[in-house]
């Protein structure tokens, strides 16, 4: 049997990081068992779901790297198929209508509460053959059986049963004719032959039910596997109010997808005490029985590790390529100058991400306009432009202009002024970046444009000549 696990989204909202672990479990799963991977989006709530919602399902999975074998399908597409399969339980007994109006509904769910019982329908219709009042459009319920018991083999939280006297019977078809959420998953998995059911655990409630409505059609029951939440720091389940959860929102922050789906992993899931992944050792390693069953912290200082290890170790081609959509944000043109893979390559170890990264290449492309104020006050001295302006000449003579000759040139100039090394890097710094902080000095000129570090030299040493002694 082949193994088939499906992400089924419901487009009210973005991809949000409780989506995408769920959609990682199933793909690794899936890929693991050389099995296929299913997208299938469950729109049928026509009031809430979007068309914007869907292209932001279908962008954060594209991003993410998780391909799916088929899909997406859609449920208000199979609105035919859900009726044929509502009135095939209709004709075999197992679905009923119920002509209760909603005031009626909530009278019996208040004398439930009255009793200290469980507020529910009370099978008022299951068995009725009176003649149905006149006006009133019925809804179809599925005839839950009323003795026994569901066992559901968990592959992560173990057995779980529940009494089939807990469960009410629950309402399959709308009076307006459209399907209901628990009728269409229980198709849906039926006709897409989907082995693994991989959800998050609020859908705990909702498996008994939709066992029993796919023993009623006679169809084989997948194996269940649910998920613990994703929590905040604070404990309680992860939401906005906890910062961003839209899977779109790291790629705006600068996380490289890869670090994120790596950090996804490990949210409930763990191989003994390895914390970085590469793709194939995630399919590989991955099974359902490592899968926690408590809830996981979702936490970002974590998150931004994972980020600074990937940045560290990725291909300097790639990071260059990831970085241009957050350059042109910057307005940072690298049409000319340092060869962008060499500069991520040089500053990838001081950055979180991709934003960070992005920021600390502008002196690269563009000659600091200002400096910062108080290392300006510092070391912007009327003094400092004798020694500045004996480094531009130094530098002016190199003909080399690699990261050697440089730190050659600079430590002359330093033992020729018999001064330590710091009162001649530091201001040059602040004159070539604008700033204190940078690689080191000879590894940063040597990437910048000679003609352009010693234009950025002058207009230095203008400062400093009109600066206080």
């Amino acid at each position: 049997m082949k193994v088939r696990t499906r992400f089924a989204p419901s487009p009210t909202g973005y991809l949000h990081i409780g989506g995408a672990r769920t959609a990682l479990f199933c793909y690794l799963f899936a890929r693991k068992h050389g099995g296929e991977f299913v997208l299938r989006i469950e729109d049928t709530d026509r009031e809430r779901s979007t068309d914007e919602s869907v292209q932001a399902i279908l962008q954060g999975m594209d991003w993410l790297g998780l391909d799916y074998d088929e899909g997406p399908f859609y449920q208000t597409q199979r609105f035919d198929r859900y009726r044929e399969v509502v009135q095939q339980l209709m004709d075999n007994g197992h679905a009923y209508h119920c002509y209760c109006t909603p005031e009626e509904l909530d009278a019996m769910r208040e004398e439930a509460t009255a009793r200290k019982e469980k507020p529910r329908y009370n099978g008022f219709w299951r068995d009725r053959t009176d003649t149905p009042p006149e006006g009133v459009k019925p809804v179809v319920r599925f005839r839950n059986p009323l003795e026994g018991k569901v066992t559901i083999d968990d592959a992560v939280k173990g057995p779980i049963v529940i009494d089939n006297a807990e469960l009410d019977d629950l309402v399959i078809m709308r009076s307006d004719g459209t399907p209901t959420y628990n009728l269409t998953v229980v198709v849906d998995d039926m006709d897409m032959e989907i082995t693994h059911v991989i959800r998050g655990d609020d859908h705990i409630n909702n498996t008994p039910r939709q066992i029993n409505i796919l023993e009623a059609l006679g169809a084989a029951r997948p194996v269940y596997a649910h998920l613990p939440m994703i929590l905040g720091e604070d404990g309680k389940r992860m939401s906005k109010r906890h910062g961003a959860v839209s899977v779109m929102q790291y790629q705006a922050d600068g996380y490289l997808p890869e670090a994120l789906l790596n950090y996804l992993v490990r949210l409930g899931w763990s191989h003994q005490d390895q914390e970085l992944f590469t793709a194939d050792e995630m399919r590989d390693l991955f099974t359902l029985e490592a899968v926690n069953r408590s809830g996981s912290v979702f936490d970002n200082k974590k998150l931004e590790w994972v980020s600074q290890q990937y940045l560290q170790t990725a291909d300097a081609e790639r990071l260059a390529t990831a970085l241009q959509p957050y350059l042109q944000d910057l307005n940072i043109n690298t049409d000319s100058g340092a060869a962008l893979p060499a500069v991520a390559n040089l500053l990838r170890d001081r950055a979180k991400n991709l934003v960070e990264l992005a920021q600390a290449t502008r002196y690269f492309y563009h000659a600091p306009t200002t400096y910062d104020e108080k290392a300006q006050k510092k070391q912007f001295k009327q003094a400092t432009a004798a020694i500045l302006q004996t480094a531009s000449t130094g530098l002016t003579a190199d003909t080399d202009w690699t990261a050697e000759s440089i730190q050659g040139v600079l430590d002359a100039t330093a033992e020729s002024l018999s001064i330590g090394f710091g009162k001649l890097g530091q201001p040059l710094r602040l004159a070539i970046t604008g700033g204190t902080q940078s690689p080191s000095v000879a590894d940063t000129l040597a990437l910048i444009d000679k003609d352009d570090v010693l234009q950025r030299l002058k207009a230095a040493i203008d400062v400093c000549q009109n600066a206080e002694t």
